[in-house]
């Protein structure tokens, strides 16, 4: 197989194995992205409450369509669910 069609098929691979993660309006989220929450959420394990239109910057997407891994002051390992939040 010439390396041309070669590199075609891991580039189709690779794109299939992407997953689509979209917001609460349906806007498609990317690694970077800032997100802003669209509902107050209780976060576990933390005693923190996170309230609505709070800024979460520098997203990662993780293999999950519904989750996002992101940052926060004085909260580590935070993952959000896609449906409570809107791109910014």
């Amino acid at each position: 197989m010439p390396a041309s069609e070669l590199a075609e098929k891991q580039a189709e691979r690779a794109s299939a194995d992407q997953v689509e993660v979209r917001d609460a309006v349906g806007n498609l989220l990317a690694d970077g992205d800032q997100v802003t929450l669209i509902k107050d959420l209780d976060v576990k394990g933390a005693g923190q409450t996170l309230k609505r239109g709070t800024l979460i910057k520098s997203i990662r997407l993780t293999g999950d369509a519904q989750e996002i891994d992101c940052k926060f002051d004085g909260i580590k390992g935070l993952v959000l669910r896609a449906e409570f939040v809107r791109k910014r």
